[in-house]
């Protein structure tokens, strides 16, 4: 992918919602545990953003994408909610400490160099008690078609993204297969890793 910012903005640009616009299921499923304020990660057209703001959180979205974030926009004033955007490289992005009480990466998929560090820069960035809620597609993902990036650079190994993590309480970290039916773009049996942690 040699431009990024030009790949997914093109991808935002299309008619219609490219994951759709309901919540990930494993957002939908921890929610009960999540406080503000939220950052979200690459977070796209806003779907997780906008439910959580939905539950009456303070949320930050930031993508590279100003599409997307138009977009986000758009859903979150459909559906009476504010959201905060901010368009935003991660390779440039400061998260901060100890500021955030959920951070949220829902298929955010990086570089291993970048991903490494932001993953690091996470757990400095949460409040005490503050929860990361991650959803990605593992290595494994490649013996399927139904989403996700094709390069196995940009797909997360679950004994790294552990080690990158040190420092957080895994509450759940599960590695599985599953359906996911998430617009265009996502559809069909996935091999994913979900992980809900605490510092």
């Amino acid at each position: 992918m040699a431009d990024p910012r030009e790949f997914w903005n093109h991808r935002y640009a299309l008619p219609g919602w490219a994951y759709g616009t309901q919540p990930n299921d494993f957002v939908r499923e921890v929610a009960t545990h999540l406080e503000g304020p939220v950052l979200c990660l690459g977070e796209g057209e806003g779907r997780n953003a906008v439910f959580l703001a939905e539950r009456g959180l303070e949320v930050t979205a930031i993508d590279l994408s100003p599409k997307a974030l138009e977009k986000a926009q758009q859903l979150a004033t459909e559906r009476g909610v504010t959201l905060t955007t901010q368009e935003a490289d991660l390779a440039d992005f400061v998260l901060g400490e100890g500021r955030w009480g959920t951070i949220l990466s829902i298929w955010c998929h990086l570089p291993p160099w970048l991903r490494t560090r932001v993953h690091r820069d996470v757990v400095r960035a949460l409040k005490p008690g503050g929860r990361f809620v991650l959803e990605a597609y593992t290595p494994a993902q490649l013996a399927f078609d139904t989403g996700g990036p094709k390069s196995l650079d940009l797909l997360v190994p679950p004994d790294a993204l552990k080690a990158e993590l040190e420092g957080l309480t895994f509450e759940r970290f599960e590695v599985r297969e599953r359906e996911v039916q998430e617009g265009d773009w996502h559809h069909g049996r996935s091999a994913v890793v979900q992980v809900l942690a605490r510092r």
